[in-house]
């Protein structure tokens, strides 16, 4: 139960609906056991009536229930009565009193369970709400290596199928648990005044059903545990095979991808087949032990009965519906106990997430203007996860209002200078400065709220291209929204869409060209009006001359900001202010365009290359 201690904040949260539900529970209970007792004092009543109607004596006193309600003034009886045709009427007159009191009972007790349950369930409902907001909450704060180490689709089921076991502990399994308490605790009382002796006979078997419980929660556990990683594994693979299914089609692998779910997904049958045949076991077990329970007392009651210890038939039937008024919550245990061993082992996984503290955190809440000057200073990184070393000794500087262009191989370290600005990661060695201030004493949103950025995999949402290019800012006018798009060169194709603007976007922007996702990315970092603009290989999928119409556009929008272009055409970098050239994490050239030209490097060999391609 460790691991559900994390929920008790939220029982404290809640405290008033558990106590409001606290108090159905217990009046709900109440008129359920009383139930029986009405019952009784029927069975009884009509035995005696039937005597004294076949040997024509006084009528029998009145059932207890009655004759209250008659001392209250709420009835009035004749009790005197002469003939057999009178007492008769007056029989039959209590018996449907008798009778309604008996429907009132029920009608009581289910109004109280109504309440009982709308308080408890709903109470749960708020709190799955909270604590699936505290994981995502959670999400976004952890840092970009804590997604790399993490399946999407593990992801999902944490926040899903893990919150909702978790949900059924925190309704069902307590408001039975209270239930179950308290009922016990009635019946015991009601069954101990009829007969303790009896009560403790009929009682003997339920030690060996909380043996067995034990033992079979215990592997209800470790199967419940079992199922749901193997049931992350399967989301994960759902997911990845779904935002791949292009690649999947192209190679024609999809029978063989079939054919491995189908493998993994017999493997899941088989864990959860398991765990039901374990689950199965508590009802049979229990209907039996509930069932020597009522034999125990029929019989032992007629002794007691026949032996004239004060027992009548009204007693034994009394005694009867009692014991069977526990199967339910006896057979409950087993039920309880399988939900909260799923919840355990699904808070254990979440807990896993939300104990994971994010390797970038802000270190002061103080917010601050970005101007644009941006110096590292001998910085060296290596990947945590792979232990690929991406940059070493980096040194540069850039004056608010100049453009950088970085270029360099493929794999020599260009993106990760811009996870380093944005602050994705941190330094192994040396600093990153803003504003000649470490980025790791500046405020992270006031950093990222200063920084526009196109990253080299360009992901779309699933809604429209409006709210796309919008992304940053929800309160941009339509005005602003069409400026951007002009300038990023979408606009004539956004028009084109039947729905233009409003054209809702497949998964990652599937229903677009790969040109038009990034000038709708582009649009989207510009429209945010940032001091620092990072494009991070973001025109590789266009026409040299879309690209030259873009930048052109770029121009003005980078006016005195502070701009970084990441690409391997020389074409986008070639206006830069500074260019640097990339190779194995260091900086092998450094300059202008021109100035690289007569160094006569590498540089000069790309651009070369590239002018014979065009």
């Amino acid at each position: 139960m460790k691991e559900l201690k994390h929920l008790n904040k939220y029982f404290l949260k809640y405290k008033w609906h558990i106590v409001i539900g606290l108090i159905f529970i217990i009046l709900t209970n109440y008129f359920k056991v009383y139930a029986p007792v009405l019952f009784n004092e029927g069975v009884d009543y009509i035995e005696a009536s039937l005597e004294s109607v076949t040997e024509n004596t006084t009528s029998p006193e009145l059932p207890q229930s009655i004759q209250w309600l008659e001392d209250k003034g709420i009835i009035s009886l004749n009790q005197n009565l002469d003939s057999a045709d009178s007492r008769e009427e007056s029989t039959r007159y209590v018996i449907l009193l008798l009778a309604l009191l008996f429907g009132l009972i029920f009608i009581v007790q289910g109004v109280f369970l109504f309440f009982t349950r709308v308080t408890l369930i709903i109470m749960s409902r708020r709190i799955e709400f909270d604590l699936k907001n505290e994981i995502y909450t959670q999400y976004q704060k952890l840092s970009l290596a804590f997604f790399k180490r993490n399946n999407t689709g593990d992801l999902m089921n944490r926040i899903s199928e893990d919150v909702s076991k978790v949900r059924m502990y925190l309704g069902p399994a307590l408001m039975y648990t209270l239930n179950l308490a308290f009922l016990i605790g009635f019946v015991l009382y009601a069954m101990c005044s009829i007969s303790v002796k009896l009560t403790i006979y009929t009682l003997l078997p339920l030690p060996i059903l909380s043996i067995t419980i034990y033992y079979v929660s215990s592997l209800i556990n470790k199967k419940s545990e079992k199922v749901q990683s193997k049931q992350s594994e399967l989301s994960s693979f759902v997911q990845e095979t779904t935002s791949g299914i292009r690649v999947l089609k192209a190679y024609n692998r999809e029978k063989a991808y079939m054919e491995f779910f189908r493998g993994e997904s017999d493997s899941y049958k088989k864990l959860i087949l398991s765990l039901i045949k374990v689950e199965a076991l508590f009802m049979p077990l229990i209907i039996l032990l509930v069932g020597l329970s009522t034999l125990l007392a029929v019989y032992l009651g007629s002794v007691e009965s026949i032996t004239g210890k004060g027992f009548d038939k009204g007693d034994i039937i009394q005694f009867v519906i009692y014991v069977n008024m526990l199967t339910w919550p006896f057979a409950s245990v087993g039920w309880v106990t399988s939900l909260v061993n799923k919840a355990e082992a699904s808070q254990k996984r979440i807990n896993e997430f939300l104990k994971e503290e994010p390797e970038i955190k802000s270190k002061t809440e103080t917010p601050l203007e970005i101007a644009g000057d941006i110096e590292f200073n001998q910085v060296s990184f290596t990947y945590p996860d792979t232990g690929i070393k991406a940059l070493s000794n980096i040194s540069f500087s850039l004056k608010k209002g100049q453009k950088l262009g970085i270029t360099g191989r493929t794999g020599s370290g260009k993106s990760t200078i811009a996870n380093l600005i944005t602050r994705q990661y941190d330094t192994d060695s040396g600093a990153v400065l803003i504003d000649s201030k470490n980025i790791k004493e500046i405020n992270l949103e006031s950093l990222r709220n200063g920084i526009g950025s196109v990253p080299q995999d360009v992901f779309l949402f699933s809604d429209s291209i409006r709210n796309n290019i919008s992304f940053s800012d929800n309160d941009v006018s339509v005005k602003e929204i069409h400026i951007a798009a002009k300038q990023a060169d979408i606009y004539d194709n956004i028009l084109e869409f039947s729905d233009k603007f409003d054209t809702i976007l497949g998964e990652r922007g599937i229903n677009l060209s790969g040109g038009q996702k990034q000038r709708i990315s582009i649009a989207r970092a510009i429209i945010k009006n940032p001091e620092i603009l990072i494009f991070d290989d973001c025109l590789s999928a266009v026409d040299t001359e879309t690209e030259e119409t873009i930048l052109a556009n770029l121009k003005m929008i980078m006016k005195d900001k502070t701009s970084i272009i990441i690409s391997h055409r020389v074409s986008s970098i070639i206006s830069s202010d500074i260019i640097i050239v990339l190779d194995k994490g260091q900086i092998i050239e450094h300059g202008t365009h021109d100035e690289l030209l007569k160094a006569n490097g590498y540089y000069h060999e790309l651009y070369q290359k590239q002018l014979l391609e065009e």
